[in-house]
């Protein structure tokens, strides 16, 4: 990503384009053109047929995409999930299991590695981690983009990797939370049913303002594009966002957890 990070930098350059005139002409905002540059984030299609007819329509960016399909550290069947988040406006998750991804802290992470079977070894670890690391950018890097998250209260109750690791996890979550751009809620205990309850759900929408769906289960994952099946999926957050807490109510008790540690 490196290389075509530079590729793409020196052709805008010799076409005599500021990085922010640029942002504007191929409709991406000049965090992702900086981020693609200096190779921390995949390219999406759309930015590359941008680039091309913006950039002499060399081919060169277009064949080279293809090659970009390795990212290190995050399992084959997520990275075309990986690679909409990156452009995505909206962003809703809804999770049963474990805290998602763009929330954890590093003690946390590590303590779900070091748990997988089959074992990682510490390389595959490390690289899991910045991999993890870097997506969670997004929550800064992007700040007109909407972040919505409903977990359930019992993935705290868990205490994932011990009482200091757990308290370490709710601090973060609380400051995440503080973000503009950025919603948390909790789904109670206390709820015995919601809408949820078949399991957890990602949705996004595009730029193009077209939305897209990703489950996953225990060896995959189910990327839905399908309009219908979204406009379930959507029907179903909306209540459980009514159904979970407010979002202060979840400050409320997530500070409860806290202080019971």
């Amino acid at each position: 990503m490196r290389t075509f990070g530079a590729v793409h930098q020196a052709l805008r350059e010799h076409a005599g384009i500021s990085r922010e005139e640029y942002a504007d002409l191929v409709r991406f905002s000049k965090h992702t053109v900086a981020s693609v540059e200096l190779g921390r984030r995949m390219p999406d299609p759309a930015f590359v047929e941008r680039a091309e007819e913006l950039l002499g329509n060399t081919g060169a960016l277009r064949k080279a995409l293809p090659t970009l399909a390795r990212q290190p550290g995050l399992a084959a069947w997520f990275r075309r999930w990986a690679r909409l988040e990156q452009l995505a406006i909206t962003l809703y998750t809804y999770e049963c299991r474990m805290v998602p991804g763009l929330l954890q802290t590093e003690a946390y992470a590590r303590a779900l590695f070091a748990g997988q079977l089959p074992p990682l070894d510490d390389p595959q670890i490390e690289e899991r981690w910045c991999a993890r690391a870097e997506r969670q950018r997004l929550l800064r890097e992007r700040p007109n983009t909407t972040f919505s998250f409903i977990l359930e209260e019992h993935l705290f109750l868990r205490r994932t990797g011990g009482v200091e690791v757990t308290r370490e996890l709710i601090e973060h979550v609380l400051h995440v939370g503080e973000l503009r751009n950025v919603e948390i809620q909790i789904m109670p205990l206390t709820h015995g049913t919601h809408a949820g309850l078949a399991g957890p759900v990602q949705l996004l929408e595009t730029p193009e303002n077209q939305w897209f769906a990703y489950n996953e289960g225990q060896r995959g994952g189910l990327f839905v594009s399908d309009p219908k099946e979204i406009s379930v999926l959507q029907r179903r957050y909306a209540r459980m966002r009514s159904q979970a807490l407010t979002l202060e109510d979840s400050v409320s008790l997530l500070e409860r957890m806290r202080g019971a540690l």
